[in-house]
């Protein structure tokens, strides 16, 4: 097990919330010393909760990863303002489209998620959306919501209602 100073040189606690662009938001369980394939490594260990997966991140590519402390509070309204402002979808072909939402989403950041969820969200009198476009605005919303409940310290659940409630004022 590592000691206190290394889990403050890597900047991250036991029990931090932190985001890893690819998987979301994940609870620091710890960080370790392994060997693996004869290299001595600092891991940082995170668990993924709603995936049901655990990642190890050597603590030395921590920062090339993308992996980030949670959101700040003001970080979070930055979001959220871009989620109530006005929905800007390009007219190009929509698999180009869905490359760069997909991008968004694996980015991490919050203000690109926002824009995705805001870009793809339809309200009861707009047209009905295709699979995919479903799909990419769920699994925006869903990681979005994931970041807005652990910086609000709610259930996501409600996380997720209050951003679609938010969505819907600002469409109205």
């Amino acid at each position: 097990m590592a000691s206190k100073s290394s889990a403050n040189k890597a900047g991250y606690r036991k029990g931090d919330f932190v985001v890893y662009p690819t998987h979301g938001v994940g609870k620091v369980l710890g960080i370790e010393d392994q060997e693996i394939a004869g290299q001595k490594l600092e891991l940082i260990i995170i668990e993924f909760d709603k995936d049901r997966m655990t990642l190890r991140v050597p603590v030395a590519k921590a920062d090339q990863s993308g992996l980030r402390k949670l959101s700040s509070p003001d970080q979070m309204k930055t979001a959220l303002k871009t989620l109530k402002g006005k929905s800007r979808v390009r007219r190009t072909m929509w698999s180009r489209r869905a490359q760069e939402y997909e991008a968004k989403i694996n980015s991490g950041d919050p203000v690109a998620i926002a824009e995705v969820v805001r870009d793809l969200f339809r309200n009861a009198n707009q047209p009905d959306q295709s699979y995919s476009e479903r799909q990419l605005y769920q699994a925006a919303l869903d990681r979005l919501a994931r970041e807005f409940a652990a910086v609000e310290a709610i259930d996501e659940t409600s996380a997720a209602d209050r951003l679609e409630q938010m969505l819907q004022k600002a469409a109205a």
